[in-house]
């Protein structure tokens, strides 16, 4: 045979081999997903569905960016459209429960930082057939609303833990900046940290406008600078901590600061280490798995986490791992 003949013989049996491994592919691919799989090149082929995610989320809080780069992923791979709407005055989060539900939504992701305004919205969704998940704030009282799963972190343990870890640390004074009252998430965690603390420190709450830096930055100054006592600073949101540590300047005060919850430019304080850790309750987490479940439980009936609390935290960031949070960070994950 002469070289030119093997080089077209070759070629045909390369050609062969393809057309046979593409056609394998696709009778491969329509098999699995003619089973169940619901996915083909990692989207769902499942049926559109449209979901509402409805939270308490303040004006320019970057906390809230994380979780929804979870819902935007899990929307991504779902094959869904999510609606997002936010409002830190309850009353006007429960105003936008009932839109979703004139909506006529899929299936609905929501917070409850206020049971008494928010749960009797969520039940209305309920009674009108839509599926509730809930997350991040409602641990208390999620399958009393009605809520079909729940997830985020139980503030009270994550709060314990904290005041734990300042107590174990040498705090005696600790002041527990909270950044809007009538939260029952956030009052939890104070009350956890009093707790954790026990008998080898004192906490004292302090309220102030968690939509107005100016004003945050005035109390707390304010505070240190009459109180020296005080030398650590914990604050249950990260924009609320890098203000803190400008009041901790600003006092000439050498409280210490620690905080609940991060953003990219939080994890960049950690790692310079002048904020010193944060518990970390995952939100991008809480995000994906609220619009997973939803989808899960549309396309087969699927109840994640069982009808149980689904804890994403809490954990710590600090000077321990920072550089591998760090680098989520940058992707705005964590």
């Amino acid at each position: 045979m002469s070289r030119s003949r093997s080089r077209v013989l070759a070629t045909a049996l390369i050609a062969l081999a393809t057309l046979i491994l593409a056609a394998c592919s696709s009778t491969g691919g329509k098999a699995a997903q003619e089973a169940g799989s619901g996915l083909a090149a990692g989207k769902a082929s499942t049926p559109h569905y449209t979901f509402a995610m409805i939270t308490h989320a303040a004006p320019g809080d970057t906390f809230w960016d994380i979780i929804r780069k979870g819902e935007a992923a899990a929307a991504a791979k779902d094959n869904v459209t999510v609606n997002y709407s936010n409002n830190d005055d309850p009353t006007k989060q429960a105003t936008l429960i009932q839109d979703a539900i004139n909506a006529k939504v899929d299936g609905i992701a929501v917070t409850d930082p206020d049971p008494q305004a928010i749960c009797p919205s969520i039940k209305k969704a309920v009674a009108a057939g839509i599926p509730v998940v809930m997350f991040n704030a409602g641990v208390i009282n999620w399958q009393q609303c009605g809520g079909m799963s729940f997830f985020g972190q139980d503030e009270t343990i994550a709060g314990i833990a904290a005041g734990k870890r300042l107590a174990s640390e040498g705090a005696k004074k600790v002041l527990c900046v909270l950044q809007a009252q009538g939260q029952v998430q956030l009052e939890a965690r104070c009350d956890g940290v009093k707790q954790g603390l026990g008998s080898t420190g004192t906490m004292e709450k302090l309220y102030v406008d968690g939509t107005n830096n100016s004003a945050m930055l005035s109390s707390m100054s304010a505070k240190l600078s009459q109180d020296k006592n005080i030398d650590h600073v914990i604050t249950l949101g990260a924009p609320v901590a890098l203000v803190a540590l400008q009041a901790v300047g600003q006092a000439n005060s050498s409280a210490k600061v620690v905080t609940f919850d991060t953003n990219p430019a939080l994890v960049q304080k950690i790692k310079s280490g002048q904020i010193v850790w944060a518990v970390d309750q995952q939100p991008f987490l809480q995000g994906y798995e609220s619009i997973d479940a939803l989808w899960l439980f549309k396309v087969n009936g699927n109840i994640l986490g069982g009808g149980q609390t689904v804890l994403t935290g809490p954990s710590f960031i600090d000077s321990s791992n920072i550089a591998k949070v760090s680098v989520f960070a940058s992707r705005g994950t964590r």
